[in-house]
């Protein structure tokens, strides 16, 4: 599974303003297709079982929709960092949301994977917010 599978340059979506984690999710929510406000309580119940906030500034929600074709993921940078409960105790600026078909479990960590690969390449983050453009982040993403 590659990134360029997973996310493209139209999912991609900087400066997004949120005051807090609940906003943060609300946001990612309504980029995806389908009801909003199903997929925020599905995140909503992900993130009760522990933060999906994985540290470095990063966080990324997940959920498994039944009736999805495939493994799909949109990413935003917030205009500022929020608190995330992340693992490190850190804020985030950096989150992925992935959704994945209900079932496959292969897929949606293989994705999670490529993801977290990419994302502890060095210098990555650090590119990721500095990028001024969405298609100049989806390129550092692709790599």
């Amino acid at each position: 599974m590659t990134i360029a599978t997973l996310l493209q340059p139209a999912d991609m979506h900087l400066g997004v303003r949120a005051a807090d984690k609940p906003a943060a999710l609300a946001a990612l929510a309504r980029l995806a297709p389908g009801d909003p406000a199903a997929l925020l309580s599905r995140l909503n119940a992900r993130e009760a079982l522990g933060s999906t906030g994985v540290g470095g500034g990063i966080a990324m929600p997940h959920a498994r929709i039944d009736g999805l074709s495939g493994v799909r993921a949109w990413f935003i940078r917030l205009a500022r960092p929020i608190e995330f409960a992340a693992i490190d105790g850190g804020k985030v600026d950096l989150l992925f949301l992935l959704l994945s078909p209900s079932g496959d479990d292969q897929a949606h960590l293989a994705a999670l994977a490529a993801l977290s690969r990419r994302l502890r390449a060095p210098g990555v983050a650090a590119a990721l917010r500095a990028a001024a453009k969405p298609e100049a982040a989806h390129a550092l993403l692709v790599g």
